[in-house]
């Protein structure tokens, strides 16, 4: 009972600190439209947009990452290949008398979607999840010889970096020949993501049994290459892990363009991936004079876990090369090029540039610059003397549907403050989540608006900045920093990675725009049509006492 009135007491007191929190600013919709005391206004601020090429960023250890050969129409194209420490999933494995593979098997599971089951049958069938392209692509999967580490060996308390742009480290170092050499060309030369469900029959005592697996990776790996690695491997070698990973350093997954004209990437979890080497061994049970030995079937399981890094190269297009080239920071781009892996963002500049005048600590005016632009001034220090209650703030951005046309579009963009790398108020205080990467902060947004017409095409992408413009106006000791925007594949995922050569604006990007290969062409602040143009618009109400 007692338990029951305290929460009864707190859940009261957070409605009152809440609602005492929100008298000065309320979101449009709400007690102040059509007041007594409120007229609510729009404002339309210019801003300045231009386009940034990120390069080469750490790629270490991501929660998925990309597979494959990418052909985006109007960015180009992207190649993705990977690497992995493995670990053995039981330490100490032994082996008995005489054990002979049987089979050894790399599987990833893909990300899908059940659709429907056959009531006769029993068979399922799926749909896969952040695939690009229909084509098919050569792929070889190698012995690692790079030795990739944990940690720094100059910080210890810090994970080691890799980066996209490290490919050449792994291919050089790549051990012996292929391991998926089965003759079958879709486990190598001809490979593509299947999206048909893997079933497997076993008979016992007559009675079979069918196992059904939702789509993924199957590749049938060599078998004398996993003999003499694991099971004629010294003891000392599988004893622990950390001895295991300097052993049996890795897989690099290698990826080329196939006889087709068209290509094919996934997005992966290869964490969940796993190699599982299937051998029979003599029995230790008594055998009778005259039997055969009995043979047992055994497996040894070898997680794909440790250490990762995505190997991206890009192959831009003239248009995406020039537009990233002949940015303007001086007066902003036209269009705005947004795109994942180790592409591009843009800056974006809030509010005139222009300081000619300034306000001192008590709100007066002065002649003498302060280091503010004079329009985000006006708006703090209103002529009239009436405090501005801002009610939202959005930046709407217009997408480029004639460039991208035919090209897959993101779902979501991300805005964040690029000055401190790291997310904005209204993303902050966005408690709203879903059960998808894709899902969640759904107030702060940033998620694509399509057409209701046939095409479905994406027309805007808006993004909530309410609390940023609101914290702007009414602390004056508050910075106007800089804003980057990036194309996600996780908008939950607000964390920054390195790039190794650092920018004169920025040292990292959002991690979450990594692992994404799309790309998104915007309409930035010197579009022609004012009606596409990027502006910053400010919804506010003045009170009339």
């Amino acid at each position: 009972m007692y338990t029951n009135f305290f929460k009864t007491i707190l859940l009261v007191a957070l409605g009152l600190f809440l609602n005492s929190c929100d008298k000065d600013y309320n979101s449009i919709g709400g007690d102040l439209i059509g007041g007594k005391n409120f007229d609510l206004s729009k404002y339309t601020s210019q801003v300045i947009a231009y386009n940034q090429k990120l390069g080469p960023i750490e790629s270490n250890n991501l929660a998925v990452n990309a597979l494959g050969i990418y052909d985006n129409g109007p960015f180009g194209t992207t190649t993705a290949n990977f690497a992995t420490q493995v670990t053995l999933e039981t330490i100490k494995p032994t082996f008995g008398v005489n054990p002979v593979i049987e089979s050894v098997t790399l599987t990833i599971p893909y990300f899908s979607t059940l659709k429907s089951t056959d009531a006769t049958s029993g068979d399922n069938t799926y749909t896969l999840d952040s695939i690009y392209g229909g084509g098919k692509i050569k792929l070889s999967v190698y012995e690692s010889g790079y030795a990739m580490q944990s940690l720094d060996p100059t910080n210890s308390f810090q994970a080691q970096k890799y980066y996209t742009n490290q490919n050449a480290d792994f291919d050089t170092n790549k051990k012996g020949n292929r391991l998926n050499d089965d003759a079958d060309p879709s486990q190598n030369d001809a490979f593509f993501f299947s999206a048909a469900e893997y079933k497997e029959t076993t008979t016992v005592d007559s009675k079979e049994t069918v196992t059904r697996t939702a789509p993924g990776m199957r590749l049938k790996l060599n078998k004398d290459f996993f003999t003499a690695k694991i099971i004629t491997a010294s003891a000392a070698n599988l004893s622990n892990n950390d001895l295991f990973k300097n052993y049996f350093r890795g897989l690099y997954f290698k990826v080329e363009k196939g006889s087709g004209t068209e290509s094919q990437m996934a997005m992966l979890n290869f964490a969940a991936g796993k190699i599982t080497i299937n051998y029979k061994e003599n029995s230790t049970d008594p055998v009778k004079d005259g039997e055969p030995i009995k043979r047992v079937d055994k497996a040894v399981v070898i997680n794909l876990t440790g250490t990762t890094v995505s190997l991206l190269s890009d192959t831009n297009s003239t248009g995406y090369s020039n537009a990233i080239s002949s940015a303007n920071q001086t007066s902003g781009d036209a269009k705005l090029y947004l795109k994942g892996g180790e592409g591009s963002l843009a800056v974006i500049e809030l509010f005139s540039k222009t300081d000619v005048r300034g306000y001192d600590a008590n709100g007066n005016p002065t002649n003498v610059p302060n280091g503010v632009s004079d329009e985000l001034d006006d708006l703090r220090y209103p002529a009239d003397g009436k405090k501005l209650l801002i009610n939202e703030a959005n930046l709407v951005f217009h997408i480029d549907a004639t460039t991208m046309a035919g090209a897959k579009e993101p779902n979501r963009i991300y805005l964040y403050d690029l000055t401190h790398s790291q997310s904005i108020l209204d993303y902050k205080v966005d408690g709203t989540s879903g059960t998808k990467a894709q899902n969640g902060k759904f107030i702060y947004s940033g998620i694509i608006n399509k057409s209701t017409g046939t095409d479905g095409r994406g027309l805007t992408y808006k993004v909530r900045l309410t609390n940023q413009i609101r914290n702007l106006i009414k602390n004056a000791d508050s910075t106007n920093v800089k804003l980057g925007l990036v194309v996600t594949g996780d908008i939950n995922n607000s964390t920054s990675s390195s790039l190794r050569t650092a920018k004169p604006l920025f040292s990292k990007a959002p991690k979450a725009t990594v692992i994404t290969p799309l790309g998104t062409i915007l309409y930035g602040n010197k579009e022609a049509d004012e009606a596409k143009k990027l502006k910053l618009e400010i919804y506010y109400s003045k009170s009339n006492n």
